[in-house]
């Protein structure tokens, strides 16, 4: 159970939309209350919902509802036989997969923009991942059938809902390739380049670093192998680990070496 984020179009950074003079400037969109029935108005300023008709948008409205959650909060638990659909707003959350021997994979962190849950609204099957807020978290809950219903009804969030469908499947494949072709020191790499962003200058970081015990639980190994694999590659200079960051010095390395492993030399 993964998702994706999806941003509206607006206005290029840096422009200015200009008015007759005279003319008074349109108030700003009424924030969404924390908690409780939600609007047209608070739909709209969800990411998936922009540029959907009023039409499509009025029963799921009249149905959606905001809610808030703590630090730790379980939103959704695998086997759960719920089918809403949940917009995040603010916060973020974490989903992950574990076996009745305690053994945990995380598969995702969802922020501000994304949303989860879709998969139950498709096929009615319970829950297959566990979803809980890594802080405070607002979102606004949709029922299933009701997402079903306005999605279909406009091609906009169809196509949004099947590009996110798509991007799910290519993505477990990539990890599934992984997963199968690579040892954990490539593993490791792969998934650094992933939660990585550009800082310029060739380099790319993670910031706020990830911890030790959450990389393992991402690439499917122990704690203790992701600090042996970090200190090697430390000392081999492709990163440093910071109390900020961590810095990949040379991620086009990093990801020459994870292409050789897997389709060989030259």
């Amino acid at each position: 159970m993964s998702s994706t984020t999806l941003q509206a179009r607006g206005d290029r950074p840096g422009t200015q939309q200009h008015r007759p003079v005279g003319q008074t400037a349109p108030p700003p969109p009424a924030a969404a209350p924390p908690t409780g029935i939600a609007s047209l108005s608070s739909l709209r300023q969800l990411p998936f919902f922009a540029g959907v008709p009023d039409e499509a948008l009025a029963a799921l409205a009249a149905r959606a509802r905001w809610q808030v959650y703590a630090p730790g909060e379980v939103v959704v638990d695998s086997g759960d036989p719920t089918d809403e659909v949940f917009f995040v707003a603010e916060g973020a959350v974490r989903v992950v997969v574990r076996t009745a021997l305690g053994y945990e994979a995380i598969l995702n962190d969802l922020g501000a923009g994304s949303f989860f849950g879709e998969l139950a609204a498709i096929d009615g099957v319970p829950r297959s991942a566990n979803v809980t807020a890594l802080q405070r978290t607002r979102v606004c809950a949709v029922p299933g059938p009701a997402f079903m219903d306005a999605a279909l009804a406009s091609p906009v969030a169809a196509r949004r809902l099947l590009r996110l469908l798509a991007s799910r499947l290519r993505a477990k494949d990539e990890r599934l390739l992984e997963f199968m072709a690579l040892p954990v020191r490539q593993r490791l790499m792969a998934e650094l380049l992933r939660l990585s962003r550009d800082r310029g200058g060739g380099e790319r970081a993670l910031s706020p670093p990830p911890q030790q015990h959450v990389l393992a639980a991402r690439i499917g190994t122990r704690r203790e192998t992701v600090s042996r694999e970090m200190a090697e590659m430390a000392r081999s200079g492709l990163l440093t680990v910071g109390r900020r960051a961590i810095v990949l010095h040379r991620p086009d390395a990093l990801q020459t070496e994870i292409e050789t492993r897997l389709r060989g030399p030259g």
